[in-house]
């Protein structure tokens, strides 16, 4: 039998805030267990939650560039459940009444274009962190994570391969850093993703039994993970036996996934209105206002970059794949006479760079202006593109403006006509032998003569003239 895999995503995307949901601590990452807490993220008896404005703004950030329509009330919700690391027993959630619904955003896959409909993204607080590698026999808890804010992007059951899954993935991971409200770190646990997998034989309607894939981190680790379960569920179907509805856990070392517990549904929770926060409310004016300050998205900073830098789709696609990476490129654009050379430079040397060196763009010493310099200076014939990568290479290192190191090198390129045609006759006199080959028709034996005349102008004769007048002398 054949079978259709139907995946829906649930994302937990931390953001960006200066302190929690509900109060005023502060989420550094890396630092000592439980040393930013407080009454109120530890739900001491007594204590009240106050919203933090800029979580609901971010998420409505998040809202508006996935279609979603923003409710102008919605509803806080308690989820019980009992887990060490929730020291008050439920979760500050959102349920029945969220903040914004009916959504989607598009994924490209193989060439075509495909929609992905978003359910929900609704608000919440983070549960703390359970530690078992301190001791063998006893975990830890540390409780610096709770009230952490959150947002959770629901998808539709839309997905229907472990591709489009992790392209689904990487697009929303794309967006949140865009929008500047979650830095879309996984290892530090700022991005999270839950996996909800079935299958069904083709042309079946109704949904099959769907298990949850807990807390894969990384695109390759979603890609894994849904592979696998795929793969899992086949078999069982094929054996007869029953798929059960539990909540399973990707084990990234071994590449297998094991049971955590029963999957539970919505009533397990218990979910009942927040009795300590009112109803949230927001009107037009606030929306609009959110709207005003959105920044350019990815998909329509692609379209913009070909149509007004006539780079080609994919040069466009790559740039604007990082917010900073596409940055710099139009800042590099602003001062060179070729858009597409300083593609070229961004997307090899640039790229290589940072990857090498393992750094952001931001530290990167060579600046958007000094590639325009590099650009200009080939561009114009002050410097060979050879030359160039050298110039480029020493800027990395001193980040010295390549126009500074093309003068205090004396780098500047041989154009002289004059000039370069004693160093070819000089050259063409000095190897008869080679002349003679090229003559009977050995014309590759070229290389060999332009070879010598830019080792006799240390590099700085201009190849394009050394080419012409070479083969103008030798053909003679």
């Amino acid at each position: 039998m054949t079978y259709e895999t139907v995946i829906g995503l649930e994302i937990h995307a931390q953001l960006s805030t200066a302190s929690k949901i509900f109060c005023g601590c502060t989420m550094d990452f890396g630092t000592e267990p439980n040393s930013q807490t407080c009454p109120i993220c530890l739900g001491m008896p007594g204590t009240l939650p106050v919203l933090n404005k800029r979580v609901v703004e971010y998420a409505m950030r998040m809202a508006l560039a996935t279609q979603c329509a923003i409710n102008t009330r919605s509803v806080f919700a308690r989820k019980n459940y009992f887990y060490p690391d929730l020291p008050k027993g439920y979760q500050i959630s959102q349920y029945d009444r969220p903040l914004c619904e009916k959504g989607f955003m598009e994924i490209e896959i193989h060439g075509a274009r495909k929609r992905i409909g978003l359910t929900r993204i609704h608000i919440e607080e983070d549960a703390g962190k359970l530690i078992h590698d301190r001791s063998p026999t006893q975990s830890h808890v540390d409780l610096n994570r709770c009230g952490t804010p959150l947002i959770e992007i629901v998808s539709e059951p839309d997905l229907r391969s472990a591709e489009e899954a992790g392209e689904y993935f990487r697009k929303i991971h794309q967006i949140l850093r865009y929008l500047d409200i979650c830095d879309g770190n996984m290892e530090e646990g700022s991005l999270r993703c839950d996996a909800n997998v079935s299958i069904r034989p083709v042309g079946e309607t109704m949904l099959g039994t769907r298990t949850e894939m807990k807390n894969l981190n990384s695109f390759r680790n979603v890609e894994r993970a849904i592979e696998f379960e795929i793969a899992r569920q086949i078999a069982k179907k094929e054996n007869g036996e029953t798929i059960e509805q539990e909540t399973l856990l990707w084990d990234a070392a071994t590449g297998t996934s094991r049971s955590m517990r029963d999957k539970e549904d919505a009533h397990d929770y218990r979910y009942f209105p927040e009795p300590d926060l009112m109803e949230l409310r927001i009107d037009d004016a606030w929306i609009e206002a959110v709207r005003s300050a959105m920044p350019e998205l990815p998909d329509i900073r692609v379209n913009r970059f070909v149509r007004q830098f006539g780079i080609p789709e994919y040069d466009a696609a790559v740039l604007t794949e990082n917010k900073l990476l596409a940055d710099y490129y139009e800042k590099a654009t602003m001062g060179s006479v070729n858009p597409k050379a300083v593609s070229n430079w961004v997307m090899t040397d640039v790229m290589r760079i940072l990857n090498e060196q393992k750094i952001l763009i931001k530290d990167l010493k060579i600046r958007p202006e000094g590639v325009a310099e590099l650009v200009n200076a080939v561009e114009k014939g002050l410097i060979s593109g050879k030359i160039a990568k050298t110039v480029f290479l020493e800027a990395v290192e001193t980040g010295e403006s390549p126009k500074a190191i093309i003068e205090s090198k004396g780098l500047v390129q041989i154009s002289d006509s004059a000039e370069i045609e004693k160093v070819a006759h000089q050259i063409i006199d000095a190897n008869p032998a080679q002349v003679q080959q090229y003559k009977t028709g050995k014309k590759n034996v070229l290389g060999f003569f332009v070879g010598e005349a830019m080792k006799a102008t240390k590099g700085k004769a201009n190849p394009k003239i050394v080419n012409e007048l070479l083969r103008k002398y030798l053909d003679g």
